[in-house]
């Protein structure tokens, strides 16, 4: 019997019962297709690859991640918290020693759902890796994770969440945010003011192809994992990079994604973003599903496939090079540029604007951390979106020293609701609290 060299779970759901639009692009289909190829394919056949039922995430899980204005129920529904307990399905799996990988095929996605959630954003509700991550941290203890994000649009959300975090290292490998939504993850984005340097984000150019892709993983993604010396590592597996995907402009193929994954060798792989939903999301996720298990996959082809579609200029190589070189010297002095970049300051605040494409929403975010040598800072954000909410939200991080968890309880305590008419919001996570008045 055909025998996978790595045991390897797989957490199929389709979301029946939530799409944003029956034409959409982000629609059941695009995990159908699959399914189907994966039985017909006899792959559940093959011996050490099992099939996992997700199940229903707690409100208390996303209250871990997020704070949802004005609610978790509000801002939900089954279907996200079904996606969100596969993924937790899925890393179980593999804790507890019952596989080598997982493979969660979920939707809807989540990696543009930010910490404060007024609504949908990038076809996202909340964000189900760090729902998975955090879940993982409290009921497995502390762990060095990175997140290796390798959908075509900057995973804006997760970046937010793990912005002050510096256990967790975000890497995001996307087209260009000049080209392409949410027009964010330049190389300067590098981190808050505890935890920088561990937010490292690669935009690449329009039309890159096969040859850039696995480039950037030899020569920047495995020598930063390699330092940082993660207890695990967390695919986010976009799958719009794509030649035939119809809203992007990249050029990955079937054999790419199962090469990338075989070198990468991510423990947990969370499916993200891919809209081409017969040309290349059977043959993508079936070449991961081969390579992450160990099995051959030099016979996964599209249908349509050339090696002229996923080649790419030697001017679009020549940038990707330099791009390379300049993320890993940065990386490399990381401690340095910390230093320049706090000194003499007590806190930090930076503002931005935050558009809810999905919904027509407009955010303000006034964000302030605090500067600490011991642990990632209390953060509060002052939250105001254009339809009229106005919150305060305050964050007191996993690792709180004491004197950030007084101070954000302190925070708490003397903000008032008629400055913050939808609430003042407390997220606590070395008590593992979400607290609201």
């Amino acid at each position: 019997m055909y025998k996978a060299k790595r045991r390897l779970g797989l957490v199929f759901f389709p979301a029946f019962d939530w799409a944003i639009s029956p034409t959409h692009p982000e629609r059941e289909e695009r995990l159908l297709y699959t399914q189907d190829q994966v039985f017909e394919e006899g792959i559940l056949d093959i011996e050490g690859i099992r099939e996992y039922r997700p199940r229903l995430a707690s409100t208390g899980d996303v209250e871990r991640v997020h704070i949802c204005v004005p609610d978790v129920q509000s801002r939900t529904t089954e279907s996200h918290l079904i996606a969100a307990g596969g993924a937790i399905v899925a890393a179980e799996a593999v804790l507890k020693g019952e596989v080598d990988k997982a493979f969660a095929i979920i939707r809807p996605p989540g990696h543009h759902s930010f910490r404060i959630v007024h609504g949908a954003r990038g076809f996202c509700n909340i964000n189900m890796e760090a729902i998975m991550l955090e879940y993982i941290r409290r009921h497995y203890g502390p762990k060095r994770i990175a997140i290796v994000d390798t959908d075509c649009h900057h995973g804006d959300g997760s970046q937010d969440i793990y912005w002050h975090d510096k256990d967790t290292l975000y890497i995001s490998l996307h087209q260009d945010g000049r080209t392409l939504f949410p027009g964010t993850g330049f190389l300067n984005e590098f981190g808050g003011p505890n935890a920088f340097g561990y937010t490292l984000n690669l935009p690449l150019p329009p039309d890159t192809g096969e040859e850039g892709f696995l480039y950037a993983l030899e020569h920047f993604i495995l020598p930063v994992l390699a330092e940082f010396k993660p207890d695990l590592v967390i695919n986010s597996a976009g799958q719009d990079n794509h030649y035939t995907d119809p809203i992007t402009n990249m050029r990955f193929s079937a054999q790419g994604y199962a090469r990338l994954n075989d070198r990468l060798q991510p423990d947990i792989a969370v499916l993200e973003g891919g809209y081409s939903i017969e040309g290349a999301l059977p043959y993508v996720n079936a070449g991961i599903i081969l390579a992450l298990a160990g099995l051959d996959y030099s016979r996964v082809r599209e249908p349509d496939y050339t090696p002229e579609k996923v080649a790419q200029s030697p001017r679009v190589s020549e940038y990707i090079a330099r791009l390379c070189d300049e993320s890993y010297q940065a990386w490399q002095q990381r401690d340095t540029l910390r230093e320049e970049y706090i000194r003499g300051k007590k806190e930090i605040s930076r503002r931005r604007r935050i558009f809810y494409d999905t919904e027509g929403l407009m955010e303000t975010q006034q964000e302030t951390t605090r500067v600490c040598h011991d642990c990632g800072g209390v953060t509060w954000i002052d939250s105001r979106t254009d339809q009229g909410r106005h919150i305060l939200a305050i964050f007191i991080p996993r690792d709180a020293c004491p004197r950030c968890q007084e101070e954000g309880h302190a925070l708490f305590e003397s903000s008032h609701t008629i400055d913050y008419p939808d609430g003042v919001f407390l997220q606590d996570r070395l008590e593992d609290k979400l607290f609201k008045k």
